[in-house]
């Protein structure tokens, strides 16, 4: 069963929701998923048969409540399976798969978006997106400066800014070790475009619903301006979806 979360994008999931067609799904074959106490830790499991990752290793979460909201996805499914609509499992993949084995690495990746984060860059015009831009994304920056003693700089534009060396070890420190906070929070910045909302949603500065709006002021602001794509809001559900998976495991863990 391991096959039927390979290859799953935002793109493949919307694309076939914009032309109605969906991808071939496997037919449910189990009555029900629950979660169970092993030496893997809480694994789920299919009329007591353990799923199994993509590479092969047992669906298992470290908490039994995350366990739960795990096997709770497999219990919605109907008479298909379909992994698009199953993010916290996607997510749990991901994190077994390809944080448990490779952390350092992962964590290099969160900290390439601290040198050019999002909130950082700002526009100088129209005057209404750039009071926005300062409304959403100063708290974050001050909760930075305050909380984890990292300055940054902010410039207009989309020209280089160089923070300090101190600013940015200051923030690395502040990067889970744990790998599913640490998957978590990978999952939030790539999602957010901005490693420092990530963070402060980790941190609790934010909520899920204010740290999508901050990651999203300037699409909003255009889509107030110009209509949005119908392609392009389906996408952005789709990762809404990934982003509520990630703040379920930061609170599970």
């Amino acid at each position: 069963m391991r096959d039927l979360f390979e290859n799953v994008s935002p793109e493949r999931a919307t694309e076939a929701a914009r032309r109605t067609i969906r991808p071939a799904l496997r037919k449910r074959f189990y009555r029900k998923a629950a979660a169970f106490s092993s030496d893997d830790g809480f694994v789920v499991r299919l009329d007591g048969k353990p799923v199994h990752t993509p590479a092969g290793r047992v669906l298992a979460a470290p908490v039994l409540t995350l366990a739960q909201a795990i096997a709770e996805e497999w219990d919605a499914q109907r008479e298909h399976i379909d992994p698009a609509s199953m993010p916290l499992t996607r997510l749990s993949n991901a994190i077994i798969d390809g944080v448990h084995d490779r952390p350092a690495a992962v964590a290099a990746e969160v900290e390439k978006y601290l040198a050019s984060d999002l909130v950082c860059y700002r526009a100088s015009s129209p005057p209404g997106l750039a009071v926005r831009q300062t409304r959403h994304w100063d708290p974050v920056l001050d909760w930075a400066s305050q909380r984890l003693g990292a300055h940054f700089t902010v410039g207009e534009g989309i020209v280089h800014v160089a923070q300090s060396a101190t600013a940015l070890t200051a923030a690395r420190a502040a990067i889970p070790t744990d790998p599913w906070r640490l998957g978590a929070v990978h999952a939030l910045t790539t999602l957010t475009g901005s490693a420092l909302i990530a963070l402060a949603l980790a941190h609790g500065l934010l909520s899920a619903e204010e740290a999508w709006q901050a990651a999203h002021v300037d699409e909003d602001w255009n889509m107030e301006q110009w209509g949005g794509d119908e392609l392009a809001l389906e996408r952005r559900a789709f990762r809404f979806a990934e982003l509520r998976a990630a703040v379920t495991v930061m609170g599970s863990i």
